[in-house]
């Protein structure tokens, strides 16, 4: 499909694209540019014919594809040295988790405009680096690809994802924005709150009540052990639209603040059915397995 692909930060994602991409055969040569010495080491280890590139120069020119899977306040950066080398052949994508952000970068760059068609793979999980890259990783999973109107370039970026296995959605980015403000950066904002007030309740107590962890603390400790940088600049990029679903989220919690208080069995009792309805909803359309307990071994 490809003769050269560069694949710029190789964490989880990156590392599962370049896995992927080899057991898919998408490209004939794949080139990794990574900052991370222990990354560096460990993907050398992972395959012999990977190529590294250590600086974005002169050589970035030659790459069909070039994939930016880094934290999202490294894009400025990476696309001011980009644009100094890459040509109308090249085509650019990334895996961001927000997107108005990086139109707004790519707007500034009208040599860039044309040849990045901006992409969000809806895979990963609370671990991070190059050990944990899965070739499978973002089988049958969504994938969102923004329209930039050059529609050979969108082609080719749409079968690429297919090839690793998603499922592709084309979206614009303030959609995308406000609809993932909720189902994944208000969840996630949500269990690191969590996690803090559970250790500034044991702090304020001085009682040891971690070890006594049940299954929804426990759960929401896997979403809080999410990468800290990725998670800050997610919050950072698309504030305006998590500020207005934290807003809705406080007024929600405040109804159920009163409903406790006033022990209203009627309504209460109603948006536990209803919110039951959302998780046959996920399994139905398969984004998740029916198994009890997430169909992890019981430990």
């Amino acid at each position: 499909m490809f003769n050269n692909i560069l694949i710029i930060g190789c964490g989880l994602i990156g590392s599962s694209i370049l896995k992927g991409s080899f057991d898919k055969k998408i490209s004939k040569k794949i080139y990794v540019h990574e900052k991370s010495k222990k990354n560096i080491s460990f993907i050398k280890k992972t395959n012999k014919k990977i190529k590294l590139l250590s600086k974005l120069d002169r050589n970035v020119s030659d790459m069909d594809l070039i994939i930016i899977c880094t934290h999202m306040s490294q894009y400025s950066s990476i696309i001011k040295k980009l644009q100094k080398f890459i040509t109308s052949k090249n085509i650019i994508t990334d895996t961001g988790s927000t997107k108005r952000n990086i139109i707004n970068i790519i707007n500034k760059n009208n040599k860039i405009k044309d040849i990045f068609i901006p992409s969000h793979p809806i895979a990963g999980s609370e671990v991070s680096g190059p050990k944990y890259g899965n070739k499978d990783l973002f089988k049958n999973k969504w994938c969102i690809i923004l329209n930039n109107g050059n529609k050979k370039k969108i082609k080719k970026i749409e079968i690429f994802w297919k090839k690793l296995g998603s499922k592709i959605i084309f979206m614009n980015a303030i959609e995308h924005d406000k609809i993932f403000s909720i189902t994944s950066h208000l969840p996630h904002l949500i269990a690191y709150n969590l996690v803090k007030t559970a250790t500034d309740f044991q702090r304020k107590n001085k009682k040891k009540i971690i070890k006594y962890s049940a299954g929804g603390l426990r759960d929401f400790s896997r979403t809080a052990a999410s990468n800290e940088i990725m998670w800050r600049d997610i919050f950072f990029s698309n504030k305006d639209n998590i500020i207005n679903s934290i807003n809705i989220f406080i007024e929600n919690l405040n109804n159920f603040k009163n409903l406790i208080k006033k022990e209203n069995n009627k309504n209460i009792l109603k948006i536990l059915k209803d919110t039951k309805k959302v998780r046959r909803q996920i399994i139905e359309l398969k984004q998740d397995i029916s198994k009890p307990n997430f169909g992890r071994d019981i430990f």
